[in-house]
């Protein structure tokens, strides 16, 4: 019997991370990811995913520098980034430029561990770079060099918005990228590995995820977030209007329920956390009260209608990026950044102990039909 969409067929193992979708429970390595995001940085994340275990001070110093060090642009990608329309789809550029990134890797095509590492911290330095880059050449601002000492959110934030985030969103931009790291076998982590069986190379995989990270069905939900809240805003009905018409119309509330999940995203819980920090210092909590009052409305239709449905980690993403300038059409890429290492981690594993994914369908077409000439047809 065909599982529609591989829905509970296990493909392959892993030691990165596990859900527990029933009791809403998700760890990296080992780790829980409240554990994480609470007391560990985007960069000692990477670490773990990459070798297993959390890196020591001395580690993690090399780490931060090795990042610091390559996420300068080379001047042929700037150039490339220059060229490409203004209006082009953040995440289709980025698609192009991680690709076009393996034209200038004489040993693209090295898939030793010692390579693929080299490799992978070279993405993971060079992908905030090329999504703050691009966002400044379309909105008509020239690209700033990046700053080696700040951490990859410090930085990323800095490159984006021309100024010196605060310790606040510095703190926010590092958590989400935690929370964001690494999902277990979700699509575009899958489709790495597909590419990645096959023996192609690395930014081949990471470009295959990218692409699969685009659709509207994953990378893109936050989006569809806020298109939601900003549908409500303008509509002049209240929030609870809104959500018990789109109920009873059989519509959807974007940013409820999951995959995976049966229980609340953990990591929903703390971006709910994270949003009350920022946007208090922000001063500015419409978007977080708005959320708030969609979900109070949600949770009480739910618990009458017998479901169990909750909010998931594009629900309060949505308002945490608005809050920290990030336009709408880059939540998806901002997504790339921190999912780069877990797609690089992942594909450590599959290069590692590598066979071709090739899995079988089952045919449900016409059988016996025989050939008429052309005439007759």
């Amino acid at each position: 019997m065909a599982s529609k969409g591989l829905q509970g067929v296990v493909i392959g193992q892993t030691k990165l991370a596990d859900i527990d979708g029933d009791a809403g429970e998700l760890i990296y390595v080992g780790y829980d990811i409240d554990d994480l995001a609470h007391h560990v940085s985007f960069e000692e994340v990477c670490f773990l995913l990459w070798n297993g275990r959390l890196p020591k001070q001395a580690e993690l110093t090399e780490l931060q520098r090795q990042l610091g060090s390559q996420r300068a642009l080379r001047p042929e990608m700037l150039e490339l980034l220059r060229a490409f329309p203004r209006d082009a789809d953040p995440m289709a550029a980025l698609r192009t430029a991680v690709s076009a990134l393996g034209l200038y890797d004489s040993d693209a095509d090295d898939i030793s561990d010692e390579a693929l590492r080299r490799k992978s911290i070279f993405l993971t330095a060079q992908v905030p770079t090329l999504v703050a880059t691009f966002h400044r050449l379309r909105s008509g601002a020239e690209p700033l060099p990046p700053r080696p000492e700040l951490g990859t959110a410090a930085d990323f934030l800095y490159l984006l918005n021309g100024e010196e985030a605060s310790a606040t969103r510095v703190k926010t931009m590092d958590a989400a990228l935690v929370l964001h790291a690494e999902h277990g076998m979700n699509a575009s982590t899958f489709s790495a590995r597909v590419t990645a069986g096959t023996k192609s190379d690395l930014y081949s995989a990471i470009t295959s995820a990218i692409g699969t990270l685009k659709g509207p069905l994953h990378g893109g939900a936050n989006v569809e977030v806020m298109h939601m809240l900003r549908e409500i805003d303008e509509s002049g009905v209240s929030p609870r209007e809104w959500v018990l018409r789109t109920l009873d119309e059989g519509g959807r509330v974007m940013g409820f329920g999951h995959r995976v999940y049966r229980a609340v995203d953990p990591r929903a819980k703390m971006l709910r956390e994270m949003a009350d920090e920022v946007m208090r210092e922000s001063g500015d909590a419409h978007w977080l009260e708005l959320s708030d009052q969609i979900r109070a409305v949600m949770d009480e239709e739910m618990q009458k209608r017998g479901k169990k449905i909750y909010p998931n980690v594009d629900f309060f993403s949505a308002s945490v990026y608005t809050t920290l300038g990030i336009p709408m059409d880059l939540f998806s890429a901002v997504f790339a950044i921190a999912r780069v290492s877990g797609w690089t981690a992942h594909l450590l594993e599959q290069y590692a102990n590598n066979r071709l994914i090739r899995p079988e369908s089952e045919y449900i077409g016409p059988r016996g039909l025989t050939v008429e000439p052309i005439a007759q047809r």
